[in-house]
């Protein structure tokens, strides 16, 4: 993640150091912090404290639960907000919960933080004047959190837990075959006519009392599953995704997190670069996933280790070489 980045170590609980942040800060159109409740606020680095010197600095803090209430003041992981926001409640398969294979309450929040951050400079851009932005975990994981919400309230349940199945659609989730697993999504009474027809080769199927409506195959999951998985256990995955591209019924591999930079889409598109770490051989790392008329991302771009370029960067805030060294002792 701190590819092309320059990183400065500094010791904010020392004077030097802290003055040494501060000067830092005075050159910067963006100030992001992420510590713990409170912390900018004591070191003077807090939004409130910085634009009153410089009122078109933009700055982003990133809390747990945000100022007040009676969270406030409670430290908070990934973890523990994807719990707090209901997620958890979501995620898993029958009566057992599980948290997200990613950080999605932090991704969520970075999320949240960049897209304030870009329209806080253009808002600058047209009047001068930066921004004072606060965004949570919690609050940035509930706005993804929604669309749940919602069918609860509205059916007086929360979304029954599916594993890789949809919680309301039925088939719609990743079935094996016989040299792997495909996922496959089966939106309407047409498409699920032509599963049978074309993919299991029955039509009768597709007229079973248990399967004829969505409702249906959902409140039948188990005996769906088993005929559509005792179908495809003949099949091979190149055969099985033959029939459904055939079906025009959307579908794809299960793919294996080890194979990323292989994927057949993403190596012909090219969107994996080797990127240098320290202490190690390069390691690929995808690309932004944006194509863009106007840049073009750097490829050569390393990941600094920690503190690589304190002094460089003390040097340019005009502190003498005695000074740094006594800064990075």
């Amino acid at each position: 993640m701190n590819r092309g980045k320059r990183s400065v170590v500094l010791d904010l609980k020392s004077d030097d150091g802290l003055a040494a942040a501060h000067r830092l800060v005075a050159t910067a159109d963006v100030v992001l912090a992420n510590l713990g409740p409170g912390a900018t606020a004591r070191l003077g680095l807090d939004g409130d404290t910085l634009r009153a010197a410089r009122p078109e600095l933009v700055t982003c803090e990133l809390s747990g639960y945000g100022e007040g209430g009676p969270s406030g003041g409670r430290k908070a992981y990934d973890a523990l907000i994807q719990s707090e926001a209901g997620l958890l409640e979501l995620t898993g398969e029958g009566d057992v919960t599980a948290r997200t294979g990613i950080s999605v309450a932090d991704i969520a929040g970075g999320v949240q933080a960049q897209s304030a951050v870009l329209a806080a400079l253009f808002h600058r851009e047209r009047t001068g004047e930066g921004a004072t932005l606060r965004i949570s975990l919690l609050e940035a994981l509930v706005e993804w959190m929604q669309q749940p919400m919602l069918y609860a309230l509205g059916t007086g349940r929360a979304p029954v837990r599916a594993g890789g199945h949809h919680p309301s659609i039925a088939p719609y989730g990743p079935f094996p075959c016989a040299d792997g697993a495909v996922h496959l999504a089966v939106q309407n009474e047409r498409e699920w006519v032509r599963l049978c027809t074309t993919v299991l080769g029955d039509a009768g199927v597709a007229t079973d009392p248990r399967f004829t409506t969505v409702s249906a195959r959902v409140a039948n999951r188990p005996a769906l599953h088993a005929l559509l998985e005792s179908r495809f256990s003949a099949l091979t995955q190149e055969r099985l995704g033959a029939l459904l591209d055939e079906a025009d019924i959307a579908w794809s591999a299960v793919g294996h997190v080890a194979e990323l930079p292989e994927h057949p889409q993403l190596a012909a598109r090219k969107r994996f670069a080797p990127v240098t770490v320290p202490g190690g051989a390069p390691v690929p790392m995808a690309l932004p996933p944006v194509d863009s008329s106007a840049w073009t991302p750097p490829l050569d771009a390393e990941v600094p280790a920690l503190g690589a370029h304190t002094a460089e960067i003390l040097a340019e805030l005009g502190y003498a070489p005695a000074e740094i060294a006594a800064l990075t002792a």
